[in-house]
């Protein structure tokens, strides 16, 4: 079974902004490249930022949902954020921390650990996988989950990685175990991705408007997607072939 590459995605600083791709070149055994360099670890976290950390040590979508509506773009080590209440944000994450902190505060709840400082592991991007993946989304399993919502969904929800389209419902949780070609690349799949009340927030508004919690778990679980890592490094363009070794 075959599909296509159809949407390409990278969030520089984790839970803080998504940005498009046409292309993108991956390496083995790293995260995809520009994904999740940094996050913005809490005031209550259990983390000094040396080493790869679990999702909860950091200020996410999950419980401030107002962020589920930032954009960003990556350049070097500079990172422009926007966000529909808040001016343009161009700055250098390594070197600017107090100027982030200052423009992200009216996001958060105040009910929430406070953003305190921003974390990077030279080498390993922030994902939520305790190992480096990249998560490949089926279109025809977005498709399923908006038909039982009864509503369109932004696929930015889902915060994935690769898009694939032309696919059958839900195959990509036949492929764990396997490997996948996927234009150049090679990844050998690992996890199904289980969701939390992140994919919940409208990343147009911020606010929380869809059970997406609830309506996958008419389907007897709670996953969308598969955490891959990659085992050949290449280049993945739009459209590129999308093939189960």
């Amino acid at each position: 079974m075959s599909g296509t590459v159809s949407n390409l995605w990278r969030h520089p600083i984790k839970s803080h902004g998504h940005e498009a791709l046409s292309q993108v070149t991956v390496i083995p055994g790293q995260t995809m490249p520009g994904d999740r360099v940094w996050a913005v670890a809490h005031e209550a976290a259990k983390t000094d930022g040396s080493d790869w950390a679990p999702c909860s040590n950091f200020s996410r979508v999950a419980k401030a949902p107002e962020l589920a509506a930032i954009s960003a773009e990556l350049h070097g080590d500079q990172v422009t954020l926007r966000h529909r209440d808040r001016p343009d944000l161009n700055f250098t994450p390594d070197a600017e921390q107090e100027v982030f902190l200052d423009w992200v505060k009216p996001l958060m709840p105040t009910d929430r650990a406070a953003s305190a400082r921003i974390v990077r592991v030279p080498g390993r991007g922030m994902t939520d996988s305790d190992f480096p993946s990249i998560s490949l989304c089926n279109m025809a399993s977005h498709r399923a989950v908006e038909q039982k919502l009864g509503q369109t969904l932004s696929i930015i929800r889902w915060r994935g990685n690769i898009w694939i389209d032309g696919l059958p419902l839900w195959e990509e949780f036949d492929w764990l175990g396997r490997e996948v070609r996927i234009g150049q690349a090679v990844f050998r799949v690992r996890e199904r991705i289980t969701r939390c009340k992140a994919t919940t927030a409208n990343p147009e508004t911020g606010a929380r408007d869809a059970d997406t919690l609830g309506t996958l778990s008419s389907w007897g679980h709670q996953d969308f997607g598969v955490y891959a890592e990659v085992v050949q490094g290449g280049e993945i363009r739009l459209n590129d072939e999308v093939c189960v070794l």
